[in-house]
């Protein structure tokens, strides 16, 4: 089991997580794993130069899916249909990941504003938790 800080920067979405509402993030990179833990942060002010403004404790991660984010949308490497979604399609990942509003198109702008993601894709994971006070 690791244990992993991770930052929270997109707005809408940082109460949900301390509220428990919220219990996914994508994250770039292949690292995490079921069973380690996940605690989240926010900035003061200018990320890496500033103190954190929250955290949370550590939860338990619970669910991971290997994906690759494009910059039309996502593939999903283990799903049964081998298949690759526009982000018009994935409006419930965007429910579930905590995006306003709720939708898959709203999730790949919020997704292309933080990373580059090249033509090739860049893989990822959808992580989820579970939440406790």
């Amino acid at each position: 089991m690791r244990s992993y800080w991770l930052p929270l920067t997109y707005p809408p979405k940082i109460p949900k997580v301390l509220s428990g509402e919220c219990t996914q993030t994508i994250r770039p990179g292949r690292k995490y794993r079921v069973g380690d833990r996940v605690a989240f942060h926010g900035w003061g002010g200018t990320p890496y130069r500033s103190k954190w403004s929250f955290k949370t404790p550590y939860w338990e991660v619970i669910w991971i899916t290997q994906i690759t984010l494009f910059p039309d949308g996502i593939g999903y490497l283990y799903s049964e249909f081998g298949s690759r979604w526009t982000w018009a399609s994935v409006d419930d990942v965007a429910l579930l990941d905590g995006i306003d509003p709720p939708t898959g198109e709203e999730l790949g702008r919020v997704l292309l504003s933080m990373h580059k993601i090249p033509p090739e894709g860049l893989p990822a994971q959808i992580i989820r938790w579970k939440w406790s006070e």
